[in-house]
């Protein structure tokens, strides 16, 4: 998987762009991303129901990972199980 690659959720609507990517499998609500759209979405896993937010970056713990929310849904974004958070903006620097 490289920069750019859209992904979509196997369970809900959500849709991402990958940034930065390492290692891993990608996840939404406990099922594989694919670049494809399933015909018949299924039901995110018991806790994986968080939601993604659009517009928000994700990023895993080690920051091999960053995604992009480019269309929200019900399904918890993760990386081989281990939930993603979103990325604090930087502050912007003061103007005395």
């Amino acid at each position: 998987m490289k920069p750019g690659t859209k992904l979509k959720s196997q369970v809900c609507d959500t849709e991402v762009m990958v940034i930065r990517c390492g290692t891993g499998r990608i996840e939404c609500g406990g099922a594989a991303m694919a670049e494809d759209k399933p015909a018949e979405p299924g039901t995110p896993a018991e806790g994986l129901a968080g939601g993604a937010l659009m517009g928000k970056r994700y990023v895993d713990a080690a920051g091999a990972f960053e995604l992009l929310c480019v269309k929200p849904g019900k399904g918890s974004l993760a990386v081989d199980g281990v939930i993603l958070s979103i990325k604090d903006a930087k502050p912007l620097p003061a103007s005395d």
